[in-house]
C-alpha cells in the first residue's frame, strides 16, 4: 500500500511538468500596447504605434502619438515589434505525434477517394509539437490530411484550446487533392533507374480523378436513394462553399489539374506546392488561382533548376501578380516554426519586407477565407497577435515576449523551453 501511494504522489509531481500549457483565460480586461512597430499584415507598418483590444477583438489601431485615452493595461512596447498571428497552412499538425509510433498518426487514412474523411475530429489540441510553434509566432493552422489520390476534408485551429471544439476556426474549409505526378523517381532499392522517368499511368490516373468528379457532381443534382459520403463530401467543392486545395508542382500537372478540375466544376481552386508555378503566371491569374508556394529551405528539385530557386520563388510569384503565401506541407511538422524564417529567406531575395509578412498573414488568410477575422491588425478583427523583441521574420530577432489568441494571454513556456532552463541550470551552476 505504502508502494502505491508512493507512486502516486511521483504521478502527481511528474504530469505537470511533461503536461500541456493550460489554455489562457477570457480576456477580461482591455489591453493597450503602445510604442511597438506594428506590422499591420496588409503590406502596411506603423513605426510607433497604438493598440487596444478588448472582449477578444481589436478597437484601435493608430499612431501612438494620437490623442486617445488609453484602456486597461497598458504593455509599454518601445523597441519592439508587434505581428498577427502567423498562419501554416497545409499542414498536418495535432494529427501526429511521433511518427514512427503508429498509434499517434492519423494523418492518413485508408483508400484513395475519401474527401468525407475529416481531420478536425482526430485533431489533438494538446499536441506537444503543436505547443512548440506558439513561441516563434505560429499560432493559427489549417489543418489537412494525407495521402491517397483525395486525402479528405481540412479545418482551420487556433493554437489555444483545450480540445479541437474550442480550436476550430473554420470547419471543414476545403478538400485536398494531390494531383498524379507526370514523373516518378526510380526506386534505387528495387534495382530501378534513380532518375526520373515519365509516369506511364498519367494518363489513367487522371480518368480516375475526372470520373470521381463527374460521379460527385451527378450524385448532388439527384435525389439518392442511399448516402454516398464520399460524393456527399464533395458538393461544397461544386458550389463554392469550400475550396479544392490542389497539391501540384510541374508545369504540366498545374495546366492540366486546373482545366480538369474547373471544366468538372470546382468553383474555386487553390494552388499548394506550385514550384514550377512561375513559368504559367498569366494562366493561374487568368484562372484567379492564389498559391501557397512551398517553402523556400530547400534544394532546387530539377539539374537545370537555378540553384537558388526555392530562395526567389515566393518573389518571383509575387512579381508577377499572384496571390501568394508560404506553407511546408512536404517538411517534417516540427519545422514549421520555422515558417517565419521562410519568409525572411524570401526577403533576402528582394522582397519587400511588409510583403513577406504578408505571406504569413494577410495573404495566407484571405486565401484560405478567414481574413474577416483574423491575418491583419485592423478594428473588429480578433486580437490573435504576438509582441517580438525584434524582426520576427530573423533568427536572432524572433524572441517573443507576449502573445495573445482571441485577446487570451497564452502561455510562451512548453516542453522544449522547461528542458532548456533545466539543463541551462545544469551548466551554469557548474
Amino acid at each position: 500500500m505504502k508502494k502505491l501511494i508512493t507512486l502516486v504522489i511521483a504521478i502527481g509531481f511528474i504530469i505537470p511538468t511533461i503536461g500541456q500549457q493550460t489554455p489562457g483565460p477570457k480576456q477580461t480586461e482591455a489591453i493597450t500596447i503602445e510604442g511597438a512597430t506594428a506590422h499591420l499584415g496588409n503590406g502596411e507598418v506603423i513605426e510607433s504605434s497604438l493598440i487596444m483590444f478588448e472582449d477578444g477583438k481589436i478597437t484601435f489601431v493608430g499612431d501612438s502619438k494620437m490623442r486617445i485615452a488609453r484602456k486597461g493595461k497598458v504593455i509599454d512596447a518601445t523597441g519592439k515589434h508587434v505581428y498577427p498571428g502567423f498562419i501554416a497552412p497545409a499542414k498536418t499538425l495535432g494529427l501526429v505525434e511521433i511518427d514512427a509510433v503508429r498509434a499517434s498518426n492519423d494523418e492518413d487514412e485508408i483508400g484513395d477517394f475519401i474527401p468525407h474523411v475529416r481531420s478536425l475530429i482526430a485533431y489533438n489540441a494538446e499536441s506537444k509539437v503543436v505547443e512548440s510553434m506558439r513561441p516563434n509566432g505560429v499560432l493559427i493552422a489549417q489543418i489537412a490530411p494525407t495521402g491517397g489520390r483525395i486525402s479528405g476534408t481540412s479545418s482551420i485551429v487556433q493554437f489555444d484550446a483545450w480540445n479541437w471544439e474550442d480550436a476550430a476556426i473554420k470547419v471543414d474549409d476545403g478538400v485536398h487533392l494531390n494531383w498524379p505526378t507526370t514523373f516518378k523517381q526510380g526506386r534505387w532499392w528495387a534495382g530501378e533507374d534513380p532518375g526520373y522517368q515519365p509516369n506511364k499511368d498519367y494518363s489513367k490516373q487522371i480518368e480516375e480523378v475526372t470520373s470521381f468528379f463527374k460521379n460527385a457532381s451527378a450524385y448532388g443534382k439527384s435525389t439518392p436513394k442511399e448516402v454516398n459520403p464520399a460524393y456527399a463530401a464533395m458538393q461544397g467543392v461544386f458550389d463554392g462553399s469550400q475550396k479544392l486545395y490542389v497539391h501540384a508542382d510541374d508545369e504540366k500537372q498545374i495546366i492540366d489539374a486546373i482545366n480538369t478540375l474547373k471544366s468538372n466544376g470546382a468553383k474555386e481552386v487553390v494552388l499548394i506546392g506550385g514550384y514550377h508555378a512561375y513559368k504559367i503566371p498569366e494562366f493561374l491569374k487568368s484562372n484567379n488561382i492564389p498559391v501557397l508556394v512551398q517553402y523556400t529551405h530547400n534544394l532546387p528539385i530539377f539539374d537545370d533548376d537555378d540553384y537558388d530557386l526555392p530562395y526567389k520563388l515566393p518573389k518571383l510569384l509575387v512579381d508577377a501578380g499572384l496571390l501568394v503565401g508560404i506553407q511546408n506541407s512536404d517538411a517534417e511538422n516540427f519545422q514549421t516554426r520555422n515558417l517565419p524564417f521562410y519568409a525572411g529567406q524570401a526577403a533576402q531575395q528582394g522582397l519587400d519586407k511588409e510583403t513577406a509578412v504578408q505571406l504569413l498573414t494577410g495573404n495566407t488568410a484571405k486565401i484560405l477565407g478567414i481574413d474577416d477575422l483574423y491575418g491583419t491588425l485592423e478594428n473588429g478583427k480578433s486580437a490573435t497577435l504576438f509582441i517580438s523583441e525584434g524582426d520576427a521574420l530573423e533568427m536572432s530577432g524572433n524572441q517573443l515576449t507576449h502573445v495573445f489568441i482571441d485577446g487570451r494571454l497564452v502561455s510562451l513556456e512548453t516542453h522544449q523551453t522547461e528542458l532548456w532552463k533545466r539543463y541551462m541550470g545544469k551548466y551554469e551552476g557548474k
